[in-house]
Order: structure tokens, then C-alpha cells, then sequence
């Protein structure tokens, strides 16, 4: 019967894993066919004659490697900036002891319920007041810090034994030092767990980077593929490689955090 049982879990993670990657295995062979192979019927899966063209297509006919230099910059930037700020925000959520932490906590994880369309208009008219519209601070601003990285980081915070910090005060350290000394290298899985979530999140974002960037030449990825799309709308072979090419950097992030983003989601999960 555990045998039996074993087998048909094997079964149903294959099943689930090759529904979960059938569409990019799919995206990716339509990204090596010709014209031809593209609008065959019946349609095939393995292309005829595979071939490198629509890549350098692609990147010859938008500007390709801007928008991913673009999409680096906000990923990048507004990822380190989620990660410190949080960070420092939990720090006194999760170790410190003062009048109205509880009312605090609840606000900061309220708005975790609020929609992020909801917010729109008030943040861009406080950029068009700063004059950061069109730009990419404008774009990483409003995501430099939000309620789940705190939330994430006060949850591992708390599994810190408190001795450590108690032991590092009577060692002369402040409240800085402890943060910066004792908390921060410990919590590296919950930052490479929050890091990878905020670098997808900036990564693919499109609505927020549509609205507030005017100039091709600020667009990030996902603008710049969806002008790709007016491009090419009926040529699915240069938006297959098109978009082949903008999943690459996400799976590079989360191959290098794999082991700690596994171990920063069990522990955070179960931590309270």
C-alpha cells in the first residue's frame, strides 16, 4: 500500500511538472522554428530545421538589449532597496519592545489588502510633483519598499534566539550594531527569499513601468515587448524568442538563490 501510495504521488508531481512547464518548453520550441513550422497543421512540437535566426532578429529589430539594460537597473536597484529598507523596518517590529508596535504592525500589514491599482493615481501625481515621471527612479520608488518584505523579514527576525542580541549589548554594541553585526548575517535566507521574490516582481512588471515611462529609449523589458508585439503581432516565432529571452535572468537569480530561497521560505513559514 506505501508503494502503491509513493508511485501515484511520483505520477502526480510529473503530471503537475509537465503542465507547470509545458508552455515555456513550448515557447521555447516555437522560438526555434521557421514560418513554416509555426503555422504547420497539425502543429508539430520539435522543429524541422532549428535555428538561432529569430534571436538576433529580435535584438536587431527593437532596441532589445536597452530595455534589458533598463530592466536590470530596476530589478536591481529596487531589489537592494526593498531588501535594506525592509530589513531595517522589521528590525524594531520583531526585536523591540515600544507603545503601539501592535497598531503599527497591523497597519503596515493592512495594506498588504489594499490593490495596488488603487494607489496608482496618488503616487504618480506625487511623482509628477517630484518631476520623476519618465524615468526609472520613478519606476523604483514606489516599489523600494512594501508590507511583505517586512512581514517576511519580522517573521525570521523572530526566530533569532534573543540571547544573541542580549549577549552583543553587553558587549558594548548598540542597536545598529546588532542589526548590522548579528541579524543581517544570520537572515540570509530571508533575504535571498525576498530578493528573489522583489527581483521577479520588478523584473515582469509592466503596468506601473507603461504608465509612468513616455520615452522608448527608458522602457523596460515587458514595455519593450509589448511593443514588440505591435511589431510582429503575427509573427509568433520573434515574440516566442522574445520572450525565451526576458525568462533567462529570472532563472539565473533563482538558480543562484535556489538553496537559500528553499531554506528562507520553509523557516519563515513555520517560524511565528
Amino acid at each position: 500500500m506505501r508503494i502503491l501510495t509513493r508511485t501515484l504521488g511520483y505520477a502526480l508531481m510529473c503530471v503537475v511538472g509537465v503542465l507547470c512547464a509545458g508552455p515555456f518548453l513550448w515557447t521555447l520550441a516555437t522560438s526555434l522554428k521557421g514560418t513554416e513550422d509555426v503555422f504547420a497543421f497539425p502543429p508539430t512540437f520539435i522543429p524541422r530545421e532549428p535555428s538561432l535566426r529569430n534571436f538576433t532578429g529580435v535584438w536587431e529589430a527593437i532596441p532589445f538589449g536597452a530595455y534589458v539594460w533598463n530592466s536590470l537597473i530596476v530589478a536591481s536597484v529596487g531589489t537592494a532597496a526593498n531588501v535594506l529598507l525592509a530589513s531595517l523596518a522589521a528590525y524594531p517590529l520583531a526585536r523591540m519592545r515600544f507603545r503601539g508596535k501592535a497598531v503599527v504592525t497591523t497597519l503596515i500589514l493592512a495594506t498588504m489588502m489594499v490593490p495596488e491599482q488603487v494607489v496608482m493615481i496618488p503616487v504618480y501625481t506625487l511623482l509628477m510633483n517630484l518631476g520623476l515621471l519618465n524615468t526609472l527612479a520613478g519606476v523604483i520608488l514606489p516599489s523600494s519598499v512594501n508590507a511583505f518584505g517586512i512581514f517576511l523579514m519580522v517573521q525570521y527576525y523572530r526566530s533569532v534566539p534573543r540571547e544573541l542580541d542580549e549577549a552583543a549589548v553587553m558587549d558594548g554594541c548598540g542597536a545598529f550594531h546588532v542589526w548590522w553585526q548579528i541579524l543581517l548575517p544570520l537572515s540570509r535566507p530571508a533575504i535571498a527569499t525576498l530578493a528573489a521574490f522583489t527581483f521577479v516582481g520588478l523584473w515582469s512588471s509592466f503596468l506601473w513601468p507603461l504608465i509612468v515611462l513616455r520615452d522608448s529609449a527608458n522602457y523596460t523589458l515587458p514595455v519593450g515587448l509589448n511593443a514588440l508585439m505591435s511589431s510582429f503581432s503575427s509573427d509568433y516565432k520573434y515574440l516566442a524568442a522574445g520572450a525565451v529571452l526576458s525568462i533567462l535572468p529570472v532563472l539565473a537569480v533563482f538558480l543562484v538563490m535556489q538553496r537559500y530561497f528553499v531554506r528562507g521560505v520553509l523557516t519563515t513559514g513555520l517560524k511565528s
